[in-house]
């Protein structure tokens, strides 16, 4: 069963997010990738999120540029840890995308990572983080990562 989801609002996002799922792989957590627009498939983002949990995710990382909705779109709409990544899709560079993601109300949040392919390894990281609070070779895989970061 996959653990995290990694969704974008337009395949055109793959370039960037395509980091989370590769740090996913690496980091040994089963995952699928999904596009879905929270604008143009709200239909298909409802479904997904509702059924999310009993599918067995338990993290999300949504990437989403301009408006950036996706993410708290799906926020909204599960309890599940959202990790979302502004993508620079833009004239704004996706300043814009940060900003529509880190401004949630507050009692539904998402964690914002940077923008762009830095911001969607993080989400994998930070993903890898909480799951290996309850899966021990997660832990370690990702300690196991920290410590080559030592090593340069």
């Amino acid at each position: 069963m996959p653990k995290a989801a990694v969704i974008m609002g337009s395949s055109s996002d793959m370039e960037i997010m395509k980091s989370a799922a590769d740090v996913l792989t690496n980091m040994g957590i089963d995952h699928k990738v999904f596009v879905m627009s929270a604008h143009r498939q709200p239909e298909k983002v409802h479904a997904f999120c509702t059924a999310a949990r009993a599918e067995g995710y338990e993290v999300i990382i949504a990437g989403a540029g301009a408006a950036a909705h996706l993410p708290g779109v799906i926020a909204s709409w599960t309890t599940l840890p959202v990790i979302g990544v502004p993508i620079p899709s833009s004239s704004l560079n996706g300043v814009d995308s940060l900003y529509a993601i880190v401004q949630m109300p507050a009692g539904v949040p998402v964690a914002t990572m940077a923008i762009g392919s830095a911001g969607a390894k993080n989400a994998a990281y930070f993903a890898a983080q909480m799951l290996g609070l309850k899966y021990p070779e997660i832990a370690s895989a990702y300690e196991h990562f920290r410590a080559g970061l030592k090593s340069g």
